[in-house]
């Protein structure tokens, strides 16, 4: 094998990352992760950072939720940064990451963690370090203030969960406009790339999103527009088989339950 300048995997487990698809069921959530209504897990984003950083390079997730990119960063030796636009999953990610920290010990304290409670469209005013490695998942339009899903019945019924992000209309959940919310969050991904090394990688979580009878095809046209910006290598298809089905149409149209998400992969080319 050729010198490895991408990660420090050895060849088996490179070639197993290769495969374009995966299924990944995430473990139960820990209580204090909870309440946010879109969580990608840990153990899945460690995969993600392990094959395309090497140990000490840092990673970003511009929209970090509850932190799982970083909590993950830290069990792999990686530096991270994150943003994110509610104060109080901020602040639940931050209180995850010192747990998650002192947890790993001695071990973890050459590595930084920051979590900036702030808006990614402002990337360039928070004088972030040089990036090795994006890791995202964006809101899934305003797929959440859909009242039909099983899911959201469910949390409505629990007072402390949250069913979606927030009120702040700086929030992209909350952009109803389908094609105004595709130019923005595409916007947000290009105003990273000053921040990027030449050749680092961006994956991004996505699901396309079914709304009033029909599919916006967000994933693809995130690809297509972002592939404007950065180059677009490559797919893996994350599958979920551990999901209910339910009777949607059932007698009288085509309806899927759809248990997979697309992870974009771009590269910054320079």
């Amino acid at each position: 094998m050729p010198p490895n300048k991408l990660n420090d995997l050895d060849s088996k487990t490179w070639l197993k990352f290769q495969k374009s698809w995966f299924i990944h069921n995430p473990p139960p959530r820990r209580k204090g992760v909870l309440v946010h209504p879109a969580k990608f897990p840990e153990t899945m984003a460690q995969e993600f950072i392990e094959f395309f950083t090497k140990r000490g390079e840092t990673v970003l997730d511009p929209m970090a939720g509850t932190g799982s990119a970083l909590v993950a960063s830290l069990r792999c030796g990686r530096n991270s940064c994150g943003i994110e636009l509610n104060p109080k999953y901020a602040e639940i990610a931050r209180q995850i990451i010192l747990e998650e920290r002192k947890s790993l010990g001695d071990s973890i304290n050459n590595l930084t963690s920051e979590i900036i409670n702030g808006d990614a469209s402002l990337v360039a005013t928070y004088k972030l370090p040089t990036i090795d490695y994006v890791l995202t998942s964006p809101p899934y339009w305003d797929m959440l203030h859909a009242r039909g899903a099983a899911t959201q019945k469910k949390r409505r019924s629990a007072a402390e969960l949250d069913v979606f992000y927030s009120d702040d209309p700086n929030d992209l959940g909350n952009v109803h406009d389908y094609d105004a919310f595709v130019e923005k969050l595409t916007a947000i991904y290009a105003g990273l790339k000053p921040l990027l090394r030449e050749k680092a990688y961006l994956t991004i979580i996505v699901k396309n999103v079914k709304k009033g009878g029909k599919i916006y095809p967000l994933a693809w046209d995130l690809g297509r527009a972002l592939g404007k910006v950065y180059t677009l290598k490559d797919e893996k298809i994350w599958c979920q088989d551990n999901q209910s089905l339910a009777p949607y149409g059932l007698g009288s149209a085509w309806v899927s339950n759809t248990f997979h998400h697309y992870c974009l992969q771009f590269r910054n080319e320079g």
